[in-house]
């Protein structure tokens, strides 16, 4: 586990989070700037709402499920988009998150481009409502306080098809002692 907090890496809740927006939740870090703060969305909070209600041009490109995520508590009358781009080109529209390896090819989209310039492009995505924000030395004091682990992410994280179960997913696939908080169960005291 390395505790360097950059673009393309997850933040994963540990168990004492207990902030509702937060909990068991699996974030990818969009931006982060040491001097600027961090910006990423949770990627395991799929609403009910199906994306053909909110975005009607990019409903067709949505990868399953088809519903707009809730991104984080910030601004969630807004909405991003993550796409995946195979190949080597950075099409009209698509800006890469420029992180690790695994999430080379995912990038935040321009909702304002028309869905048809990129959809010859995009081999997956999926729509946000909000994102999570953290200010300036934020986020390195909330790690540091045991809220985080801060993780590698894996091609499959940013679009997986069971959103509900990526974190112990993430935290298995880490071994020993992460693989461990994984069976942690939802409310301690029913154990």
């Amino acid at each position: 586990m390395d505790d360097g907090i950059s673009t393309g890496r997850l933040l994963v809740a540990t168990p004492q989070l207990a902030d509702p927006n937060f909990r068991r939740s699996v974030v990818l870090i969009v931006e982060h700037e040491p001097e600027g703060g961090t910006l990423g969305v949770v990627l395991n909070r799929p609403t009910q709402v199906p994306v053909d209600q909110v975005l009607p041009p990019w409903s067709e490109l949505v990868t399953g499920p088809s519903v707009v995520f809730q991104g984080g508590p910030v601004a969630l009358d807004s909405a991003l988009a993550l796409a995946h781009v195979p190949g080597t080109d950075e099409p009209l529209g698509w800006r890469a998150l420029n992180g690790s390896p695994a999430v080379a090819r995912v990038g935040l989209v321009d909702l304002d481009v028309p869905p048809e310039i990129l959809a010859p492009e995009v081999a997956r995505l999926r729509v946000f409502a909000g994102y999570a924000g953290w200010g300036t030395g934020q986020l390195q004091s909330e790690i540091d306080e045991g809220a985080w682990y801060v993780l590698s992410a894996e091609s499959g994280d940013v679009f997986a098809e069971e959103p509900d179960g990526l974190w112990p997913a993430v935290l298995r696939r880490q071994g020993g002692e992460l693989a461990f908080v994984a069976t942690f169960p939802e409310d301690p005291s029913l154990n």
